[in-house]
Order: structure tokens, then sequence, then C-alpha cells
């Protein structure tokens, strides 16, 4: 069963602590010192560091871990706070993808059945609760944030051709976004027809 061993007593100061958290530092490890750093010393708000680990924010060890870091970014916390949910509570959301927008009665039915009766009426509300304040918190409709690059302007390269004696008609052409510079070396030649058909050509087919 996927769903989370962990749950809270009491959610009164969860929206509290989580905002705590993104304004401080992040810890080496996630004590009950630096829970009570955070100005929450109650014996409820301890169970927080079992929902945080089972949340991904904390490793087993009580250390944080890159979605805790994530969290930490105030434009993104109830994104990385709903990605947290979506796995903790897995089971759940296989059957059903919009979990988040279950009552506390359907959330508690659910626990019911995924959990095969095997847990009391008191923890399936609590651990209903749990659940409900966690979503009233997180993001399920935005997406992470991503950077698009553009794709920057392909400019074909110079290519250099070497220049005899005599004058090269040149002529820039464009296809397809990229720019050619076309250079055509004349023959040496006093015939002027010579000539006349080479641009007549050039007219032709370039120009």
């Amino acid at each position: 069963m996927a769903l989370p061993k962990s749950y809270l007593t009491s959610t009164k100061n969860l929206a509290a602590l989580l905002e705590a958290m993104k304004t401080a530092q992040a810890p080496n490890t996630f004590n009950l010192k630096f829970l009570e750093g955070l100005g929450f010393p109650s014996s409820n708000d301890r169970l927080v560091v079992g929902v945080l680990v089972a949340l991904g924010f904390l490793s087993q060890d009580k250390k944080p871990t890159d979605r805790y870091f994530r969290f930490l970014d105030q434009t993104q916390s109830a994104v990385v706070l709903a990605e947290g949910i979506r796995e903790a509570y897995d089971d759940l959301f296989k059957v059903n993808t919009s979990a988040q927008k279950l009552s506390r009665s359907e959330v508690i039915n659910k626990f019911k059945t995924l959990s095969q009766g095997q847990l009391s009426e008191s923890v399936l509300d609590k651990m209903a609760l749990t659940f409900s304040e966690l979503v009233k918190l997180a993001d399920f409709e935005t997406k992470a944030a991503t950077t698009l690059t553009e794709p920057s302007e392909i400019v074909a390269p110079d290519t250099e051709v070497q220049r005899s004696e005599s004058r090269s008609p040149s002529s820039s052409r464009s296809l397809g976004g990229l720019h050619y510079n076309i250079q055509i070396i004349l023959p040496e030649s006093r015939d002027p027809k010579v000539y006349d058909a080479l641009f007549r050509s050039l007219k032709e087919h370039i120009l």
C-alpha cells in the first residue's frame, strides 16, 4: 500500500510551519532542535518530520533532499508540494487521478478501501485530515517551470574564395533563412561576347 504511515494529529500549524521552512536556511539535519528554532516546539508539530520524509522532502536520516531545496524557491513551492503529495499518496491517485479534489469523507473511504480495513477509524480520519490540509497548500494545476531556449539564427559562414587579378562580380541571395554570398571568377578573355554570355546567364539563373 503506497500510503504514508505518517500523519498529523493537528494541522492548525501546518501552513505556518511550511512557510517558516521556505524562509529559513535548510539545515544539515531536520531535527527537533531545528523545528523548535522555527518556532514550533509542540509535540504535535514534531509529527511533521515523518510527513516530510513521506513527501520526499527529507531522506530517511532526516537530511534535506533535492525536493526540499526546490521547495525553498517560493515561486515553485506549491508545485513542488503537489509533486511530493502525488508521490506519497500514489495509490490514492491511481484510484482517482484528481484525488486532490476529493472531500475529506471521500478520502477516508478511499483510504479504508486501500488499507483493506487494516486501519482504525481514528487513524483513517487523521490520515485524511493530513492529506486534505496538504492539498490546500499545493498547486496541482501549474506545471513546473521550464526554460525554453529559442534557436539562434543560423548564418552560413563566408567561404573564402581566392580572388584573381580580374574583377569578379558577386551576388547575395537568401534561402530558407540562410544567407549565401556567390562569387564568380571571370575567365581571362578579351572577347566581349564571352562576358555578355556570362552576365546574361547570371541574370537568368541567379539575380
